[in-house]
């Protein structure tokens, strides 16, 4: 059945009013047991002299602060099931010891000695207003439950104010019960959750796992198109450079034209296996998984222009994607020194020490570098940054240039 729009108005304030009063009731329940051990020692009269009301408080304190752990625990599987909030527990101290001296045992402490207690009497003041508010809404019911003879003179017109009273009650209580809902869980979120710190250091660990993960994905990315290419293309083009080769040697009475055709044709399928190859190994060459960034950095040195003088002292090979961007540290370097240094050497030395990999490129070039101007510099310190390392970049005019990076690795 669709209910008229002026009616739903009407309504409007009391959606979610009945699940905030179901959570203010399942609040109040779990604090009985805390204010039960608060009012104890002062049954009977309570403690009369100053140190039994001490021991008393303290007491008090005590069972309370032992209890904190359960009623969180109770606390937070209420605002789950009954608001849908999910509060998550602060990182585990790790002992009693260490628990009592952590800052979120004492905020929750705290809120299960003071909020906790408040919000729930302000709970079952709104719960009793409810009541109220609906018995006397509905005044008439009761008073013509009554047998006639026993009902009130002038009921109808005190009727008429008590069910006005009762009907802005209704709206109050809602109200109530929401903000009330929303205090408790400001409070909750706060103090039996974990604080501000520990929020955003778990929001770090996320994003550096989350970021871990895409570097790692985008390098086994390549290593599939490396891969691909190599298996796929690059095989095709030597094949086909083959039997050009073929055609050539074992079809001499061609025409001129028709040989000029082959040769050139030869010509470009040996190019373009040259370009696929340089292509391949800046994806991510196959020698750097196969036999590690030694082997990989030698044959780097071996293809250079110049001299290269490569030390590399790892006593274990540290992750594929600290691997993968050491090498394309080397490699952009050399390619900098080839392009722009006019340099007679470069020296690269790979070194571990603990947890740290440190990579060091120097030429004796003219220097004069400026990492501004296009030369590379800014990418590699992107891809250092990728990974949690640190760049640095020292080339003053006349040389040394020398570039260092310090990559984290598991020891």
């Amino acid at each position: 059945m669709r209910i008229p729009r002026p009616l739903q108005q009407l309504l409007r304030p009391f959606e979610g009013a009945a699940r905030s009063a179901a959570f203010l009731t399942v609040g109040a329940l779990i604090q009985v047991g805390s204010l039960f051990t608060l009012s104890v020692p002062w049954l009977n009269g309570g403690p009369t002299r100053a140190l039994s009301c001490v021991a008393a408080v303290l007491g008090m304190l005590a069972v309370v602060g032992a209890a904190s752990p359960v009623l969180s625990v109770a606390q937070r599987r209420r605002f789950r099931t009954r608001l849908g909030v999910e509060i998550p527990a602060p990182a585990a101290a790790g002992g009693v010891l260490r628990w009592l001296r952590s800052e979120s045992a004492w905020r929750q402490v705290r809120y299960h000695l003071v909020m906790g207690p408040l919000i729930a009497a302000g709970g079952v003041c709104v719960l009793l207003l409810w009541a109220a508010s609906f018995v006397a809404a509905t005044i008439y019911v009761w008073v013509w439950v009554v047998p006639p003879e026993y009902r009130p003179t002038g009921y109808a017109t005190q009727g008429g104010y008590l069910t006005a009273v009762g009907i802005a009650g209704l709206y109050g209580s809602a109200w109530l019960s929401g903000a009330l809902a929303r205090v408790d869980t400001r409070a909750a979120l706060t103090r039996l959750g974990p604080s501000r710190a520990e929020q955003l250091e778990r929001r770090v660990e996320e994003v550096t796992e989350a970021r871990a993960g895409v570097v790692d994905a985008a390098d086994a990315e390549r290593r599939r198109i490396e891969r691909d290419l190599h298996d796929g293309a690059q095989q095709r083009l030597v094949s086909l450079a083959v039997n050009l080769g073929l055609a050539k040697v074992t079809m001499p009475d061609l025409p001129d034209d028709a040989r000029k055709v082959i040769d050139a044709a030869h010509r470009e399928a040996k190019e373009a296996i040259a370009e696929l190859q340089d292509l391949v190994r800046g994806l991510h060459p196959a020698v750097l998984e196969d036999r590690g960034l030694d082997a990989a950095l030698s044959g780097l040195a071996e293809r250079a222009p110049l001299p290269v003088r490569v030390k590399v002292d790892l006593a274990s090979r540290p992750a594929q994607a600290v691997e993968a961007v050491a090498y394309f540290v080397v490699s952009e370097a050399l390619a900098n020194v080839v392009k722009h240094a006019q340099a007679s050497r470069v020296d690269v030395t790979v070194e571990r020490f603990g947890g740290i990999l440190l990579v060091v490129v120097s030429d004796d070039g003219v220097g004069g570098a400026d990492p501004s101007g296009g030369t590379g510099l800014a990418g590699l310190a992107k891809r250092v940054a990728s990974v949690d390392g640190t760049f640095s970049f020292s080339s003053p005019v006349g040389g040394p240039t020398v570039v260092t990076v310090e990559l984290p690795c598991a020891l």
